[in-house]
């Protein structure tokens, strides 16, 4: 069960990866989407900018939001506590 749980997670985690960077890729191309519309200008940009709106953001974030579940998988499978202190940490940061 644990060489499953190893797999799964390395597998969670190279999704998890490239699919974050798919999805920072494409909120940037948004960025550059409305800067082009307000370019552009006119009913032109306005349907431009309706698109990326109604149709381009959510999938983002729909993606985005299932990325995340990737990402939480990974940690749990692998067995890692990222928000638990550890006495290490406590040291590092002077406080004893």
């Amino acid at each position: 069960m644990k060489e499953f749980s190893r797999r799964a997670s390395e597998i969670f985690r190279m999704i998890f990866g490239y699919g974050i960077m798919i999805v920072l890729f494409s909120g940037g191309l948004t960025f550059f989407t409305y800067v082009i519309a307000i370019i552009i200008g006119g009913e032109t940009a306005a349907l431009i900018c309706q698109w990326v709106y109604e149709s381009f953001i959510p999938a983002i974030i729909y993606a985005s939001t299932i990325l995340i579940l990737f990402g939480l998988l990974t940690m749990y499978l692998a067995g890692e506590k990222a928000l638990t202190p550890d006495k290490g940490n406590l040291a590092d940061e002077g406080e004893r």
